[in-house]
């Protein structure tokens, strides 16, 4: 069971087909959910730091 064997998702992809291991809608879905969100904490971790430095410019 590895590269060779077309009954496996590992196998599937060597091969580049699709199937039941690895179907083409299970994996657009997939693709769509993590699209989807969206890095709120990131984005919000990062303000505040932007802002200290701002002030910090503007005291120096």
């Amino acid at each position: 069971m590895g590269r060779g064997d077309k009954k496996t998702a590992k196998g599937k992809r060597f091969k580049g087909s699709f199937g039941v291991s690895r179907s083409k809608d299970a994996i657009k879905a997939k693709l769509k959910r993590t699209a989807s969100k969206k890095p709120v904490a990131a984005a919000t971790a990062e303000a505040p730091v932007k802002a200290k430095k701002a002030a910090k410019k503007k005291a120096e």
